[in-house]
């Protein structure tokens, strides 16, 4: 899948959630595959294969799994990460909490500290 290939509804959503997180770049690998990182580490993939990827914990992974619409991703699913096709309108605030979640598996302690701090100062607003 390279940039062309991908829906761009889904990019966007996508680029909306990941790009407010501290530090996150944007990625297209050799194969054209799309990818969010921080730090080197990826927490969020597109592809064409696979739809929209995020890591996750087994534990999250297994109760994901039960809802109709995931599924494990291939080749890296062993690791906790999941997969979603197409996700519709109506999936997007579980994503957004989901890519969060991604984000901060793959963050070094110095960005999870200040993300936690901004979501109190929010929170407290």
């Amino acid at each position: 899948m390279n940039i062309n290939d991908v829906p761009h509804v889904l990019l966007e959503n996508v680029r909306r959630v990941c790009l407010l997180l501290p530090e996150v770049v944007e990625h297209i690998d050799g194969f054209g595959h799309i990818s969010f990182q921080i730090n080197g580490k990826s927490f969020v993939k597109l592809t064409k294969r696979a739809g929209l990827s995020f890591k996750s914990d087994l534990e999250t992974q297994e109760l994901l799994l039960q809802k109709r619409q995931f599924f494990k991703t291939p080749y890296i699913g062993r690791h906790g990460w999941v997969s979603i096709k197409s996700p519709s309108e109506g999936d997007w605030d579980e994503l957004a909490e989901l890519i969060s979640e991604a984000y901060l598996r793959a963050a070094p302690k110095r960005l999870v500290k200040e993300w936690k701090e901004l979501q109190e100062k929010q929170l407290y607003k």
